[in-house]
């Protein structure tokens, strides 16, 4: 019997595996006023030198594993993702309830909420990893009209995402005032942000003068983009249903909207031959 010798063959797949992307997540901390923020930064250490940054504004339900989870998938398409924390010392909630507090207590003082925001885009912006000429806000639910929110007062942001978020405002865009380009994904069928709210939302960014997309998509309710919010909505009693198809083909948008946004090209970006790689 001819024995084959798998050690070298072992040997080249390990090289050949390890040197593909490797994300690296970790807890951070920074401070607003006192307050300890603690977030979740991302990146694909397998490449060098300086990238876009992109910020991820999790829904009520705080800082978790799924704000987690959509910085990794940043990181992997080559980003600098910091998943901020808005309701201060990583504070989470199980229950609607508690999610409502957290909420309430962060969006009553907008000033607040304001700083918290920019100083998780200060501190993106000072890692070593990010082009601080270059970034942009993403956010889900409570973080969708978070990013949006500072869409509208004139916030330096590349370009800013929102996941079926509240497309409602505390105070309207004043003409010119926008920075960002805005693109915002919602479900025809969610109860949250109804028909007349995407309708008055454009309204208001025509008014502002806003380049802006809004797409809808058909059969999605809200916290369509989110795999547990299916089993969420039974045992809360709340109209939110994932949505497969609608996940997939808002991400594909997102990914879309961020290589433009940063004049990126999709085979090139991930290189560390193209420019701007040392």
């Amino acid at each position: 019997m001819k024995v084959i010798p798998i050690l070298p063959a072992l040997f080249f797949l390990f090289l050949s595996v390890s040197s593909f992307a490797e994300v690296k997540g970790e807890t951070v901390e920074y401070t607003y006023e006192g307050t300890t923020l603690k977030g979740y930064l991302a990146y694909d250490d397998s490449i060098k030198g300086k990238r876009p940054g992109v910020l991820v504004v999790h829904e009520w339900w705080g800082l978790n594993d799924y704000a987690k989870k959509r910085a990794d998938m940043l990181a992997k398409l080559g980003y600098t993702a910091l998943a901020l924390d808005m309701f201060g010392d990583g504070k989470t909630a199980d229950h609607p309830s508690d999610a409502q507090k957290f909420t309430s207590e962060t969006m009553s003082n907008m000033a607040v909420a304001e700083g918290r925001f920019n100083a998780a885009l200060d501190f993106l912006k000072k890692q070593p990893t990010v082009d601080p000429d270059k970034i942009a806000a993403i956010g889900y639910c409570f973080g969708g009209g978070v990013v949006l929110h500072m869409a509208r007062t004139g916030a330096n942001l590349d370009g800013v995402a929102s996941f079926h978020g509240s497309l409602g405002a505390q105070t309207k865009a004043e003409p010119g005032t926008i920075k960002a380009q805005i693109l915002v994904m919602t479900g025809a069928d969610d109860p949250y942000i109804p028909t007349e709210q995407i309708e008055e939302f454009k309204k208001e960014m025509d008014a502002a003068g806003a380049d802006y997309e809004v797409i809808v998509y058909p059969g999605a309710t809200h916290s369509f983009t989110y795999s547990g919010a299916d089993e969420l909505g039974k045992k809360f009693d709340m109209p939110i249903a994932y949505n497969a198809e609608a996940d997939k083909q808002s991400w594909a948008e997102l990914e879309k909207f961020l290589k433009e946004e940063f004049n990126q090209n999709g085979d090139c970006f991930r290189s560390a031959t193209c420019p701007g790689f040392v």
